[in-house]
């Protein structure tokens, strides 16, 4: 039997191309009254506790975004606001150019295939609009499940999901929140992908000391399903 009978992947910095916000984020905070730059900082400071979300709704989770940047927003702005905070986190993502190519061939060799995100509630939002949802198994929110990567429970809900044990798995993901640690901990094979373009990714708690594999595409993905020894 194959050596491994799923894939699960990281989404920012994995199947994307490297994340940097845009100047949409600055125009939401100006419309509801707060300084972009002090917007900045706290979402960088709270990024851990949106993404398991601690501060309720994305509506809610907004509010206090902008009030902690000073922001006093009037009546219903907010609510007006929410489609603009899902574009601007849409206009961040740009799919690597093998995403599709690379999970079509794995559930072509008869692997399944699972997403696991740190996100918060506009991932959910936007991703069943990109052309990688049909080609995922299961996909796994952090904001939904309410623990963030490395906690085991996050990759455990996947492998239920898949029916597959962790080590069955290979978990492949850039580095941030320590999420290759964390897959190996709970028996999974970690695969970093070190593109070229994370140079300047947006990433938080990056698994510096990692010294376990390493792809440069997720095409190469493929080689190390291929060329695995199988399991017993």
């Amino acid at each position: 039997m194959p050596a491994y009978r799923a894939v699960v992947f990281d989404f920012f910095g994995t199947l994307t191309r490297s994340v940097q916000r845009g100047p949409q984020h600055a125009a939401i905070a100006r419309a509801l009254g707060a300084d972009p730059e002090t917007m900045v900082g706290v979402l960088d400071r709270t990024f851990r506790a949106r993404a398991c979300g601690r501060y309720g709704s994305a509506e809610a989770t907004l509010r206090f975004v902008i009030e902690q940047a000073g922001g006093r927003p009037r009546p219903g702005a907010i609510r007006a606001a929410m489609p603009a905070r899902v574009d601007a986190l849409r206009a961040d993502t740009r799919l690597r150019a093998d995403a599709v190519s690379a999970l079509t061939a794995i559930r072509d060799r008869g692997v399944r295939t699972a997403l696991i995100s740190d996100c918060t509630h506009e991932l959910p939002a936007f991703l069943p609009g990109l052309p990688v949802a049909p080609l995922l198994d299961a996909q796994i929110f952090s904001v939904e499940l309410g623990v963030c990567k490395p906690d085991p429970r996050i990759y455990l809900a996947a492998c239920e999901r898949l029916d597959v044990h962790p080590e069955e798995c290979l978990y492949v993901g850039d580095g941030g929140s320590h999420e290759l640690t964390g897959a190996a901990a709970v028996g999974m094979t970690p695969v970093r992908l070190a593109a070229l373009d994370l140079a300047d990714h947006l990433v938080f708690d990056a698994d510096t000391t990692f010294t376990g594999r390493t792809v440069r595409s997720l095409t190469e993905v493929l080689t190390l399903l291929d060329h695995a020894p199988a399991l017993v």
